[in-house]
């Protein structure tokens, strides 16, 4: 692939993500107002036609690896296994 090619992915690809960040953002504030009227109406399920709209609280039990290292950094680094990943980025 040519350089003048590359280039013209990365550019198509920005504007792209450009268009993602705009239609996220509207996204978000629509998912905002839903939840505004649900807390509102103090419901966590709701149904708008032929969609069934839930905001609901979740509670879940997580391992707190970082206290666990600070209380039993020993057994912590036994345990720990290194891991190699790749990222992507253009500036």
């Amino acid at each position: 692939m040519s350089t003048n090619e590359i280039t013209t992915k990365v550019r198509r690809m920005k504007r792209l993500q450009a268009k993602a960040e705009e239609l996220n953002a509207e996204i978000s504030a629509i998912q905002k107002e839903l939840k505004a009227v649900m807390i509102e109406q103090g419901t966590e399920e709701m149904k708008a036609g032929e969609y069934k709209i839930r905001y609901a609280v979740i509670t879940s039990s997580r391992f707190d690896s970082k206290a666990f290292r600070t209380a039993y950094d020993a057994l912590y680094q036994q345990f720990v296994k290194p891991t190699t990943s790749r990222r992507f980025s253009v500036a």
